[in-house]
């Protein structure tokens, strides 16, 4: 497993500088990173974490062609929270829905999800289909299930302290902790003094989002979703990860490492999603050759490159 921060280094120069940047959505700020030229990818962070955290995983994303948009959601890295009226999956989903009109408003995403991130991702795919091309669920939240002494129950009966056992072991054993820990306190603390308030309500929300009505419509538009898991995941457990599969139709890929495996080698998250990207590109690409033959929009969205 290579070290996040030497790998990260020789490749960062090549992609360029990621940009740091302010822009208003509604009334409220937002901050977000920007990363490379080319496919359009929206990178949506999890939970307590932000834009920077990521820096490692979205240089990889950047490296193979892509514009890797990294905003930090409501409530997290300086971005204003939701107002009460709109708080829940639906309004994070359409507050990404307006962020992300402004920045590719002639094209779509390739939405890349972590976490918390992952529900939103969901979110914004069912209820804004014209901005999403293609879901990669990383440790997603959703699946709503979990196993209680043997019994398949609903996720959001799993009490938070059960969730704080379990996130020490996502940092360990040391040397996973000496790449992870770093990148995860650069937002996570920040967050915590700034707004504590927020990352109790998210948690709350994440514990009972169930998403699979949503992913089973996905699955009946023939959006192409990847569900990915780690296997030494304890903040999501294998349940819920499997219920997503059931959801959408598909296999499911599990990787060896913890809820945070992309952070702890942001190398082989790149290798990982590489072919999700590809299959983006190239359906990028026949859309663009079919759209300069003069067939409209509403044929081309219905290209699905699985099929």
């Amino acid at each position: 497993m290579a070290a996040a921060g030497n790998a990260g280094a020789p490749l960062a120069a090549a992609v360029g500088p990621m940009q740091w940047k302010r822009t208003w959505v509604g009334d409220g700020a937002a901050f977000y990173g920007v990363l490379g030229d080319g496919l359009p990818v929206l990178f949506l962070h999890g939970w307590a974490l932000g834009h920077h955290t990521y820096r490692g995983v979205v240089q990889r994303i950047a490296a193979q062609s892509c514009r890797v948009v990294a905003p930090a959601l409501p409530g997290f890295g300086g971005s204003d929270e939701l107002p009460a009226r709109r708080f829940g999956l639906t309004g994070y989903a359409a507050w990404v829905a307006d962020f992300a009109a402004s920045c590719a408003p002639d094209d779509r995403f390739v939405v890349v999800g972590h976490s918390f991130g992952g529900g939103v991702a969901i979110k914004l795919a069912h209820d804004h289909p014209h901005l999403v091309r293609s879901l990669v669920l990383v440790n997603s939240i959703g699946g709503s299930s979990w196993n209680k002494g043997g019994v398949l129950t609903s996720i959001a009966r799993r009490p938070l302290w059960d969730w704080g056992l379990h996130f020490p072991g996502d940092i360990l054993p040391l040397p996973q902790a000496t790449r992870v820990l770093p990148v995860v306190l650069e937002d996570m603390l920040p967050n915590l003094v700034r707004n504590p308030r927020a990352l109790y309500r998210v948690a709350q929300l994440a514990r009972r989002a169930d998403l699979r009505p949503e992913l089973e419509e996905l699955k009946q538009r023939r959006l192409p979703v990847t569900v990915l898991w780690g296997s030494r995941d304890g903040i999501i457990p294998r349940e819920s990860f499997e219920a997503l599969c059931v959801a959408v139709g598909a296999k499911g890929r599990v990787i060896d490492g913890s809820h945070s495996w992309l952070l702890a080698d942001p190398d082989h998250f790149g290798e990982v999603i590489t072919n999700d990207l590809e299959v983006a590109k190239m359906a990028r690409a026949l859309e663009t050759t079919r759209g300069r033959r003069g067939r409209g929009p509403s044929e081309l969205r219905t290209f699905d490159p699985q099929g």
